[in-house]
């Protein structure tokens, strides 16, 4: 497949193919299809995704939300009794219908159209290019949103919730606005050489100076004035989605950024970040981290394609999901995805607690 998009790309590069962009996209999904029916199977359990009409952001998706076997849990505890309103536009209901599909030990790759229609009826449009952050966020928000049993929302938001604290420093009188929020992932951004995930959640860290455009209101001098904002970390939650943010836009065009960004396997929070990172309110706990998926991207910022590692629940193996074609890999395998030299660049990462939930209630969101 791989192969594939490197040829057909050159021959749009020095113009040998003039193909609009829509139109590109539309058969190298045909492309991405017959190449899964050919190349299919399934081993220890997983089953793959056929790609209809671009849908190997959505695929990818759905093959973490699999891994994440909190979520999946979570939802098997859910029985709709009214109020979901039309059934075939109801996200959370049609995902745990499509998870349930991909737990069950067929040879073809799991039925998952009513899933991507449902999420067409959304406004998640078929047959167009998607941000894989941006559809999981909507995934998330669409729970929320969509389930008649409020609590139980409310359990998987707290699965991805990172409680912060946000500090906010006048530059003229040194006066300090504080306020708590949450995200339900870890925006890094990523400079232009050499990266880790270690250096990028420090630099999230650290102080901000905010100047020029970007001064804040500062309600004791009474005007917008230069500060430096902050933030410090309040709890952590059971799943940590980290987005690599790869893509830049420049002079009205959204280019990607294919530099290294290195990510260990396990990850502690408090020895790596210290200290200054917590705030004063987080009780210190174990706070080690396990990585279980990788969202990939291949390709430019307009021509990409999504495929997936994710680490099996049962032998603990990891396995390379691209849409229909699923195969055995190995931690090695997950580390061409750092960047620099290699297309296929890691753009999200999960990792899940190594602490069980019952004895970290302050981890739990």
């Amino acid at each position: 497949m791989c192969r594939v998009l490197f040829y057909l790309r050159i021959i749009i590069k020095y113009g040998k193919c003039l193909i609009s962009t829509m139109s590109f996209n539309l058969y190298m999904a045909r492309i991405s299809s017959r190449f899964d029916r050919l190349h299919s199977f399934t081993p220890s359990g997983m089953r793959g995704l056929m790609n209809y009409g671009l849908s190997c952001c959505v695929n990818t998706l759905l093959q973490v939300f699999s891994a994440t076997w909190e979520l999946a849990d979570l939802l098997d505890r859910w029985a709709p009794v009214g109020g979901t309103g039309d059934s075939s536009r109801n996200v959370p209901l049609q995902l745990k219908k499509a998870l349930m599909a991909m737990r069950s030990d067929q040879p073809q790759p799991a039925p998952h159209h009513n899933f991507l229609h449902c999420l067409d009826r959304n406004y998640i449009r078929l047959s167009i290019q998607h941000d894989a952050d941006e559809v999981f966020l909507s995934i998330l928000n669409f729970m929320q949103q969509q389930m008649d049993d409020k609590q139980l929302a409310l359990e998987i938001q707290n699965l991805y919730k990172i409680s912060v604290e946000t500090h906010l420093q006048c530059s003229e009188c040194n006066s300090v606005q504080c306020w708590t929020s949450y995200l339900l992932n870890l925006p890094l951004h990523i400079r232009e050489d050499r990266n880790s995930l270690e250096s990028c959640m420090t630099s999230f860290f650290e102080l901000q100076e905010l100047k020029c455009g970007d001064c804040c209101f500062c309600a004791q001098c009474g005007s917008k004035t230069p500060s430096k904002q902050g933030f410090k970390l309040l709890s952590l939650p059971r799943i940590l989605c980290v987005h690599v943010n790869r893509f830049r836009s420049y002079r009205g065009c959204t280019q990607k950024l294919d530099c290294r960004v290195t990510f260990p396997e396990t990850f502690d929070l408090w020895e790596n970040l210290g200290e200054e990172a917590f705030s004063k309110d987080y009780v210190k706990n174990d706070c080690k981290y396990e990585l279980f998926a990788v969202i990939v991207h291949s390709g430019s910022a307009m021509f990409g394609h999504y495929t997936a590692y994710v680490r099996h629940k049962g032998n603990h193996q990891w396995y390379f999901a691209n849409d229909s074609h699923v195969e055995q890999a190995t931690w090695k395998d997950v580390q061409t995805t750092y960047g620099g030299n290699y297309r296929n660049t890691a753009y999200m990462l999960m990792y899940r607690s190594t602490k069980e939930e019952e004895e970290q209630p302050q981890c739990s969101g």
